[in-house]
């Protein structure tokens, strides 16, 4: 496997998606087609699609799959 991506359906019929690639398999477009077929497959369920993306290159993938960004996550762990 060199790349997958799909969907949580979460509350609100919001579709959480989420991208794997090989370390050894990135940079060569895989993540943009595996996640735009997730994002078409979850707004043809009348989902909407939801990318949470933390590193750059995730944001990226999803900047030019037309994902815009509307906030932002702070993860808190308490002891």
């Amino acid at each position: 496997m060199l790349a997958a991506a799909g969907y949580a359906h979460w509350p609100r019929d919001t579709a959480h998606l989420c991208v794997l690639t090989a370390p050894d398999a990135r940079g060569g477009g895989l993540a943009r087609r595996v996640a735009s077929e997730a994002t078409a497959h979850a707004l043809a369920a009348g989902l909407l699609p939801q990318w949470r993306a933390r590193p750059a290159a995730s944001r990226r993938v999803a900047a030019a799959l037309g994902y815009r960004e509307l906030g932002a996550q702070l993860s808190v762990r308490l002891a």
